[in-house]
């Protein structure tokens, strides 16, 4: 018993490293919105999932209690989200603006409100404690499905700029480890959701290695709503970069490609 408790704080303190330095990928896409005063043309949404799935955490963590692994890494990306969504909200234009708001009463307010009231006051702890475990759990195996997106638009474009590789290997790695974390803890909503990651991170890198050298395909000039459509799909996509921690990813206007490597898939995050 005391050697799974050790095996467990071994690889919880990994997965907080390795989450950590996920959650600070955005920091360079946020210096260029500093540095540009405008967040046009990026998207908040990676950043308003990846807080609602560390307050889902963190929630889920305390009612389990000897889960103090899970809640500092989740109250780290509480805070770095919090900074990252007022920061785009400080230098976004109007519309976005509002665009945010729609996104985080949703989910951070009402969302989080309803599963909060929804099941703190059942009588049973054990029936309350499940009940939040497979809402997490759920969460966590859509936000892993989604690279999915960008699975998808590698194999289209034979090309890896949507795609960073040492992102992808610290995504895998991150899975690898909150799997036997939750695995010598005996907690299945937190193994369970990182197989699938481990799965999505090891794919990643085959495509990686695939297409790397591949010359890149000419994009013919398409029409601005077509463009715009493929945006959202590609930031949608890139929620996957956190479990529960945080999608710290952004969607980026189409000349910068860089700018979208340093943030793909953003949360997890957080993740667990």
């Amino acid at each position: 018993m005391a050697l799974h408790l050790s095996w467990a704080f071994v690889f919880g303190v990994l997965g907080n490293v390795v989450s950590f330095l996920v959650s600070l990928a955005p920091l360079p896409t946020f210096y260029l919105i500093f540095k540009k005063k405008t967040s046009e043309g990026f998207q908040s949404i990676p950043y308003v999932v990846s807080l609602f799935s560390a307050m889902l955490w963190i929630y889920y963590a305390l009612l389990k209690k000897d889960a103090m692994l899970l809640i500092t890494i989740n109250t780290f990306c509480v805070f770095i989200q919090t900074f990252y969504i007022v920061t785009y909200f400080y230098y976004a234009p109007k519309k976005e603006k509002v665009v945010t708001v729609k996104l985080l009463l949703p989910f951070n307010v009402f969302g989080f409100g309803v599963i909060f009231l929804s099941t703190f006051f059942l009588q049973n702890p054990m029936t309350r404690l499940h009940i939040l475990g497979y809402i997490c759990m759920a969460f966590a195996l859509a936000v892993f499905v989604a690279p999915l997106g960008i699975v998808r638009k590698v194999i289209k474009t034979k090309s890896v700029e949507y795609m960073p590789f040492t992102l992808s290997v610290f995504l895998t790695l991150g899975a690898v480890m909150w799997f036997f974390y939750g695995l010598f803890i005996k907690d299945l909503n937190v193994a369970v959701p990182n197989v699938l990651g481990f799965i999505f991170g090891v794919l990643q890198m085959i495509l990686y290695a695939v297409y790397r050298n591949h010359p890149k395909k000419l994009m013919v000039e398409e029409d601005p709503k077509l463009q715009l459509s493929e945006h959202k799909k590609i930031d949608v996509a890139k929620l996957g970069s956190i479990v529960c921690s945080e999608v710290n990813v952004v969607a980026p206007q189409p000349n910068e490609t860089n700018n979208m490597t340093n943030d793909f898939n953003g949360d997890a995050s957080n993740k667990v």
